[in-house]
């Protein structure tokens, strides 16, 4: 499905242009590591709870928005959340399972495949380019200086730095006014299909819903995207 070439792009950062492992993979990686000490309890079933525990602390929209300017923090808690549901794990565990994982997610990520050489793909195009991504700022910069980041956008916008991030209207308005683009000549790429797919859509961006992990639309998805890539190398296809 070929599309109109779009005068400016908005790309989110984490898990499209970065990956650090898929959270159930490294939560069970860390709790065979520790499995001596999660007894009674196997590894599977840890790392089963974790996730569940994770994915209902995520889903919840206000405390997202919250927790993801202190995400150790917030991971930290959790963990000692479920292993007090899991006796005889006590707080001191939780906390080392917790740092763990943290270590192990920073220490693994790296950019997709792919995912630059698509950047410089449409830079050479002329495209206009703005990283739109939430979280603080003093951890995104720190990912955007790591991996280079900068030199491939016209405009960087922060949650942190902002004040507001996506899925707030302004966010989206505020990253197509630096471009000078308008809602109709813009597209919006990320893997939230609420962030980067839904809410563009309402506003009128094209969006494209990147599957770094190549996992498929969710069958119960609440929106369907109107491209879907594996990779951001894959963009430029998608209108030349």
């Amino acid at each position: 499905m070929s599309s109109r070439r779009p005068r400016a792009i908005l790309v989110d950062m984490d898990d499209t242009i970065l990956a650090a492992g898929q959270r159930p993979q490294v939560l069970l990686a860390i709790a065979r590591e520790l499995a001596s000490d999660l007894l009674p309890h196997t590894p599977d079933t840890v790392a089963e709870r974790l996730e569940a525990a994770l994915t209902a602390f995520w889903s919840d929209p206000e405390r997202h928005k919250a927790a993801r300017f202190s995400i150790t923090e917030a991971r930290r808690g959790v963990v000692r959340e479920t292993f007090a549901m899991l006796p005889p794990l006590g707080p001191d565990l939780a906390d080392r399972f917790a740092a763990d994982f943290s270590a192990a997610r920073d220490a693994m990520t790296v950019c997709f495949p792919g995912a630059l050489d698509g950047l410089q793909a449409l830079k050479d195009l002329g495209i206009r380019l703005a990283l739109v991504t939430n979280g603080s700022a003093p951890t995104q910069r720190a990912k955007i200086e790591r991996f280079g980041l900068a030199a491939y956008f016209d405009h960087i916008q922060i949650e942190g730095e902002m004040g507001f991030g996506k899925p707030e209207p302004r966010a989206y308005h505020h990253a197509m006014a630096a471009l000078g683009a308008e809602p109709h000549d813009t597209w919006m790429v990320g893997d939230h299909l609420e962030w980067e797919v839904r809410v563009p859509q309402t506003l009128g961006l094209t969006a494209v819903w990147c599957d770094g992990f190549n996992l498929g639309l969710p069958t119960d998805a609440a929106c369907t995207p109107d491209h879907i890539v594996v990779s951001l190398r894959e963009l430029p296809g998608l209108f030349i």
